[in-house]
């Protein structure tokens, strides 16, 4: 571990550097994506690129803000943070902006603030405050209920801002929560409702159905303490019954444009003429970031040399498709190595956590990794169209100051939380 010896500055080097690697390359990549006119100046702040570069200067003050302030700070007010982001994102239904049809915003003279990107720091400390306490015991089933709440909060409010995308997010929770002794039942029950829900769209109820009693009662005839008959035959009729529901729920409650994003996804459609209807309509985004990826080969064609990216093919590319930018210019071995950066970032982040002596301390840097996680694999496999459309940030690449600054505070505070740990008992 790569540490200093002076104890007030003993952060973890290895996770600042690959940090300081991802948002220096993100912003390389939002120069390309957002560059307009023949001459480049990186210094023009009427540009993305340069907001972006006074978001990243403004990121240092904030760094080391939370580095100076004393690591049990976090802890002791992990409630009031969370009651004061939940404020923020009830505020925005009186007060907030309405942007490409969510209302996440608020509108702060010629700039807009974001509060659900930093509601997940705020909920990571006080599911880690609340777990962590003595009274709580996340096996019983009413401290799970109350865990819960403090989950669905906040991911309730989004979901009524219109904003899907940042709500799923808080899944990452279940993980974290199942590291800390949570019954297993839940996760099998969210991976049963999702494969239900999946087979019952491609396949339909019937097929779904059969093959969910096909399951059930091979694994009740197959284990060696059987359950009461009672069990497998109510699961049975759940299976069935959801298994119904699906299709109602598709026709009547998404919108028009998330059915046509699952319709592609899972190739329901089998009309052409319908699917490069689509393709021209609302899925453009995602078709035009599949051909900027794939013209990048494996070298890619050089930075400000995507001819997708400079012709403006891909919509808003600084933002939620920035790895289009990456898969173009950069090619395979860049792509490569962003997601390295990742997968090395969110892996030290979990090492760390494992060491942590504090049962909070572990909690957080789990909630961190898990929320990382779930942001990059969306983001990655939307822009290739390996999940439906989905719109979230790639942490420290995307466009944005609350999106760099959301996360900044969710990983630094870990890492203060880390530099504290040789004085935690």
């Amino acid at each position: 571990m790569i540490r200093v010896t002076n104890r007030h500055f003993s952060f973890d080097w290895i996770t600042i550097i690959i940090f300081m690697l991802l948002v220096g390359f993100g912003w390389l990549n939002i120069v390309s994506s957002s560059h307009v006119g023949e001459t480049l100046d990186y210094l023009d702040f009427s540009q993305p690129y340069g907001k972006q570069l006074i978001f990243i200067g403004l990121t240092i003050g904030l760094i080391i803000i939370i580095l100076s302030i004393e690591a049990k700070f976090y802890e002791r007010f992990a409630s009031v943070i969370y009651i004061i982001s939940m404020l923020s994102l009830v505020g925005l239904f009186i007060f907030g902006k309405n942007v490409n049809g969510a209302t996440s915003w608020y509108g702060i003279g010629g700039m807009t603030f974001q509060p659900s990107e930093f509601a997940k720091a705020a909920t990571a400390l006080a599911i880690a405050k609340y777990v962590s306490d003595l009274q709580t015991d996340i096996r019983r089933f009413p401290d799970q209920i109350r865990t819960f709440i403090i989950i669905l909060v906040p991911a309730f409010l989004i979901l009524l801002q219109n904003d899907a995308g940042s709500t799923i997010v808080y899944g990452a929770f279940f993980f974290v929560l199942y590291r800390e002794g949570l019954p297993q039942i839940y996760l099998t029950l969210a991976v049963s409702v999702v494969s239900i829900a999946i087979l019952s769209l491609k396949f339909g109820p019937i097929v779904t159905s059969i093959i969910g009693v096909i399951i059930i009662f091979t694994r009740y005839f197959l284990s060696k303490k059987k359950p009461i008959i009672f069990q497998p035959i109510l699961i049975t009729i759940i299976v069935i019954a959801m298994s119904a529901s699906v299709h109602f729920f598709y026709d009547n409650v998404l919108q028009a444009h998330q059915k046509d994003r699952i319709s592609l996804w899972l190739k329901l459609e089998k009309d052409p003429t319908k699917i490069a209807e689509m393709r021209r309509d609302i899925l453009y985004n995602l078709y035009e970031s599949e051909k900027a990826i794939s013209s990048g080969g494996f070298r890619g064609r050089g930075f400000m040399e995507g001819t997708r990216t400079t012709g403006k093919f891909v919509p808003e590319q600084h933002t939620d498709y920035i790895f289009s930018t990456v898969g173009e210019e950069w090619g395979f071995i860049g792509s490569s190595l962003v997601i390295i950066l990742f997968v090395l970032l969110m892996l030290r982040v979990l090492h760390l956590a494992e060491l942590q002596k504090s049962q909070f301390s572990r909690i957080y840097g789990y909630a961190v990794a898990a929320i990382l996680f779930f942001h990059f694999m969306i983001n990655i496999g939307m822009v290739m169209g390996l999940i439906p459309t989905i719109g979230i940030p790639l942490p420290f690449f995307s466009y944005g100051g609350s999106g760099l600054w959301g996360f900044t505070i969710l990983l630094f505070i870990f890492i203060k939380l880390d530099s504290n740990r040789i004085n935690e008992w």
